[in-house]
């Protein structure tokens, strides 16, 4: 089974709207909203490819419904610790230009966050857990690092989706996969990364510092897939860009539903660079029918072999 967690979920309202006038009345050209998180987004997308999950993270109050509500219409299964705060909401304000208003989120106590644990404990040899995004302010700067060495316990295969701290500090427990995008990846080592050539020297470091596997996303830049016997570029469809929201958690499910059902790296790959593509070209996170009319549109380029 796959897991995802969100310990910071939000209901993301999405607000468009031309002109935006500062301290003036503004009326709502249109608007939608959904369940947000990183780790809802790809149990989301996963879903529509045909693989199920379980959805783990911290819900509450009557946003917390909503959201629990809205991803068991869509036949997604969950399994939350139910929080005494209301879960947060955030805004994605698109005026021309996107601006995101995002809330802190509720406080974590301490027997919450235990039952988490314990439900992480629950998983089994040949099961993953897919972690993603922020921790809430209240919970240890050490949330992923304790919850990732339960996983390595139980023989629990990871990803990483992170930044920071937070992703280096996993990084010894050997996540199947990192996903950090350029902007992440540079801060890390503390350099500017403008290309996927300037990107695969540091790419390789998280391979020498534990993970297995490693996509670097680089907007229309494209992206770099990089393991012991791969060094990937690849190239983006073309499109308009509607939101960048979800997009980067759309190419780790793309990726990982395609290596589930293959194993081949290129193939996940290429599938995982269209899905991150086909969010971006969406209001809304992608379907199947987007992601493989833009497949043919992505090409992989081979840099070298090895690591």
């Amino acid at each position: 089974m796959i897991y995802t967690l969100t310990l910071n979920p939000s209901i993301d309202y999405v607000v468009q709207l031309e002109p935006f006038h500062i301290g003036e009345l503004n009326r709502i050209q249109s608007e939608t909203k959904f369940p947000g998180g990183k780790g809802i987004n790809v149990s989301r997308v996963l879903k529509r490819l045909g693989i199920d999950t379980t959805a783990l993270g911290f819900i509450g109050g009557f946003t917390g419904c909503y959201i629990e509500e809205y991803l068991q219409i869509e036949h997604n299964q969950t399994d939350f610790v139910k929080i005494k705060e209301d879960t947060r909401i955030n805004i994605k304000l698109n005026t021309g230009k996107e601006t995101e208003i995002n809330a802190k989120g509720p406080e974590i106590t301490t027997e919450e966050y235990e039952e988490l644990k314990a439900k992480i404990r629950g998983l089994e040899s040949g099961d993953f857990l897919i972690l993603s995004g922020s921790i809430p302010a209240s919970l240890p700067n050490t949330t992923y690092e304790e919850l990732v060495q339960i996983c390595s316990e139980n023989d629990v295969q990871f990803i990483a989706d992170a930044e920071g701290d937070l992703l280096k500090n996993v990084l010894p427990y050997k996540p199947f996969l990192v996903k950090p995008n350029h902007h992440e990846l540079g801060a890390l080592f503390n350099i500017e990364i403008q290309s996927p050539e300037e990107a695969i020297p540091y790419g390789k470091k998280l391979l020498e510092m534990g993970a297995q596997n490693v996509v670097v996303s680089m907007a229309d830049m494209g992206a770099v897939f990089i393991n012991k016997k791969n060094v990937l570029v690849a190239t983006v469809p073309s499109g308009v860009l509607k939101s960048s929201v979800g997009a980067g958690d759309s190419l780790v499910a793309g990726f990982l539903a395609q290596f589930l059902k293959t194993g081949k790296y290129e193939e996940a790959f290429r599938y995982g660079v269209a899905s991150g593509s086909a969010t971006a070209f969406s209001i809304e996170l992608c379907t199947k029918d987007q992601i493989e009319a833009l497949l043919p549109q992505v090409v992989i380029k081979r840099k070298e072999n090895g690591a």
